[in-house]
């Protein structure tokens, strides 16, 4: 079952009782669990092959009325998507370097039904005890581009003028490895042999794809188009469909971006410029909808 799904099902209790009217707004909870997913996936810092970290620090900023329903119970619901995130992480083989926490706080310049999300990696005590070399404490929130809000993007924050605001990369980065001391890696005497070339692992194969009106196509390029051109890739005809609408690009992860569409795009729910695709992500273009699939072997 995916984590999605069991966050579902966890929040359905709630739903049926307290939540019942709270949830009548226009942001939903699922919705704020796909943008904390993405959250993660956009801002992932591979440290080595054993280590990808991600933030564990988030906010989701609500409209005014938005926050007013949701706030009497940001406990609950905070728990609730602190559990999603850290599914999720498992699933994904991130780690943390400290306790997960979702805060809900008010911004004045979203309209109802609009949020925003913020994240930021932040260490705790034991963790930066163990000299990991990992991002400081107090790196500041990361209010990253084409972050998931609800109907439309919500309006864009300035950045502070200082180190470690929004918007900025961490205040300090994993430390450099040392120099080699004077002489080392020269060859000795006559002994002249090349260094061991190390043997790099398995790579594993994915296999991607997407599922159009139960038709496959495969996805064997670094890049596919989509439109209604005879040019794209994979041609939809669609009147609601642009000639040259969206891309996808694959890699570790796949992602969509748009291609200055007249309708745009919806990945999983959320209008979006660009996203981050899972496999079962559902894409809509005009009245398409666009199924992507992805499997190992």
């Amino acid at each position: 079952m995916g984590v999605m799904k069991r966050f579902e099902q966890r929040l359905e209790g709630l739903v049926n009782g307290t939540f019942a009217k709270v949830f009548k707004s226009e942001v939903q909870p699922v919705e704020i669990a796909g943008a904390l997913q993405r959250e993660c996936d956009n801002n992932a810092t591979i440290w080595n092959r054993e280590r990808t970290v991600v933030p564990n620090d988030f906010i989701v900023e609500l409209s005014a009325p938005d926050y007013e329903r949701l706030s009497p119970y940001s406990g609950q619901l905070g728990d609730e998507l602190s559990g999603l995130v850290r599914d999720y992480a498992k699933q994904q083989r991130y780690t943390f370097m400290g306790p997960i926490k979702v805060h809900l706080e008010k911004a004045d310049d979203l309209d109802t039904g609009l949020y925003r999300v913020r994240s930021r990696t932040l260490a705790s005590s034991s963790s930066q005890g163990q000299g990991h070399g990992g991002p400081s404490p107090q790196q500041g929130y990361q209010n990253t581009p084409g972050d998931a809000q609800h109907g439309r993007p919500a309006p864009g924050r300035p950045a502070p003028q200082a180190p470690g605001g929004y918007g900025y990369p961490p205040v300090s980065a994993p430390p450099m490895p040392a120099a080699p001391p004077p002489g080392a890696g020269r060859h000795q005497g006559s002994d002249r042999r090349p260094p061991a070339t190390p043997t790099p692992p398995p790579s594993v194969q994915v296999r991607r794809w997407i599922e159009i009106n139960g038709t496959r196509h495969q996805i064997s390029r670094p890049t596919l188009v989509m439109g209604r051109s005879t040019d794209a890739d994979v041609r939809i005809d669609d009147p609601g469909v642009s000639r040259r609408h969206c891309e996808i690009r694959t890699g570790t992860p796949s992602t969509i971006q748009d291609l200055g569409s007249t309708n745009g795009i919806v990945v999983d729910g959320q209008h979006t410029t660009r996203a981050t695709l899972r496999d079962g992500s559902r894409i809509v273009v005009g009245s398409t909808t666009i199924v992507y699939r992805q499997a190992e072997g």
